[in-house]
């Protein structure tokens, strides 16, 4: 193999413009005002796989955020692999906690600093240069395939609509994907598991106006109260979640599995520390990395109403919001989660107010066996360049689009990522360590070579 250590050294700087110029670009699929920028960004990623070597880039526009899809076959009786990322990003939001521009990427201390830097420009970028260095070098060994959508974070729902009419097209062995992370810069690891989603927004009505708080306070319901107060009753004091049924599907972890994840290394005071916490709460009888990896979790992700300006405004106000979501395991099905949940609040809101809840979107959750082809080329193809064997994982994050891929495509994904717990996806300064961006380009193109090797 060419030495690719070579190639990044001579091209490091175009490789790190054309990414920025890729983070530049503040594609939020969840805010309409960003839809000429989520077009921007498709077009981009198609002149970019042009220029990679693919054979063929398209744009296939949809009801939501167009889809690029683009191939290179080199050979109809090797084997293919199916390139998935998006490249959509979350809201920056609160922006006064950003210590740079979120949409002005930036190095600092060797990582990349904007929004979309981890998550998933940067790590589709990843993929991106494995395969240029492998057609600029004549080295490519299989067939490969890319689609890059534009609402992951949203939900999928057009991909997911796209991959029904394009079954042929996507035919391949296996998906590929980097939306994940590694256990640390120094312990590789798989990401095995993905838990499923539920997601709905809470409002609850008190008065049909805002009322005076001293006039009326005392003897109307304040929906602001009346909403905290069925919030704090969906957890009780053990950490479990409180609706009926919830927990029917849950598949128990055998002893043995807890004890094999138990081998991977977790130091609490780190991790409290990095996340600036005094201690951790989460349901009683689990370790940390279980309850994250194994059992189910509800978070409310926003809250809202009232008066929330400069000074004070004394009103009880009419209505109150709330964005709420569920982590699924393994077998429980995120549309009867969405039901169940919506059918709890509205017979266990007080008379005093009433409630209006719209499920927004959902995904199922995924597993992938560690005795799979691809799984063993990832496996050889980590340690070829971390020096050590990867540790199989369960991620407490969603890729919802996953688990509709194996029931859509009947394909199976296998999940190489390369961020880190300090990147911060989702929130202020988001980072991508350069080293770990770099590594992961040398760690894909190992993973095609053992992949064509064991499939042929």
């Amino acid at each position: 193999m060419n030495d690719i250590s070579t190639y990044v050294k001579n091209n490091k700087d175009i490789f790190l413009e054309e990414l920025f110029n890729l983070l530049r670009i503040p594609s939020i699929s969840a805010l309409s005002e960003h839809k000429k920028d989520m077009i921007k960004c498709a077009e981009y990623w198609k002149e970019l796989l042009l220029k990679a070597g693919t054979d063929k880039a398209e744009i296939y526009y949809t009801d939501g955020n167009p889809i690029v899809y683009a191939e290179k076959i080199i050979n109809v009786k090797l084997p293919t692999i199916l390139v998935y990322a998006h490249y959509d990003v979350m809201p920056i939001d609160p922006l006064e906690l950003w210590n740079t521009n979120p949409f002005e990427p930036v190095i600092i201390d060797d990582k990349i600093y904007a929004r979309g830097a981890n998550d998933d420009k940067g790590q589709s970028f990843i993929h991106l240069k494995a395969f240029e260095f492998l057609v600029k070098t004549n080295q490519l060994p299989c067939n490969v395939k890319f689609m890059i959508e534009g609402e992951e974070e949203i939900g999928s729902t057009s991909l997911t609509k796209w991959c029904k009419q394009y079954k042929d097209m996507l035919n391949a062995d296996i998906i590929l994907v980097s939306d994940t992370s590694m256990i640390d810069k120094e312990i590789p690891s798989i990401t095995t598991g993905l838990r499923g989603l539920a997601y709905w927004e809470v409002e609850v009505t008190g008065p049909n106006k805002d009322l005076h708080s001293g006039i009326f306070g005392g003897a109307v319901a304040n929906p602001i109260n009346m909403l905290a107060k069925i919030i704090s009753n969906l957890i009780d004091e053990k950490g479990k979640i409180t609706i009926p049924g919830f927990y029917d599907d849950v598949i128990i972890v055998s002893d043995e599995e807890r004890q094999l994840m138990s081998k991977a290394p977790f130091n609490e005071e780190n991790y409290k520390k990095a996340i600036g916490v005094k201690a951790l709460f989460g349901e009683e009888g689990y370790t940390t990395y279980e309850r994250t990896g194994i059992r189910p979790s509800l978070d409310v992700c926003g809250i809202w109403g009232g008066y929330t300006k400069e000074g004070t405004k004394t009103i009880l106000p009419s209505k109150a919001y709330a964005k709420i979501s569920v982590r699924l395991v393994p077998e429980q099905n995120h549309e009867n989660i969405l039901k169940l949940f919506k059918d709890y609040l509205e017979n266990n809101t007080p008379p005093y107010v009433s409630v209006n809840v719209t499920p927004l979107h959902g995904g199922k959750s995924y597993a992938c066996p560690i005795n799979i082809p691809a799984y063993k080329a990832a496996e050889k193809a980590y340690y070829e360049v971390y020096g050590k064997q990867p540790i199989p994982v369960r991620s407490g994050g969603s890729i919802p689009i996953i688990a509709n891929f194996e029931e859509i495509l009947n394909l199976k994904s296998i999940l190489m990522g390369f961020g880190l717990e300090s990147d911060f996806i989702h929130s202020p300064n988001e980072n991508f360590d350069l080293d770990q961006f770099f590594k992961g380009i040398e760690t894909i193109i190992n993973f095609y070579f053992y992949f064509a090797e064991i499939n042929n």
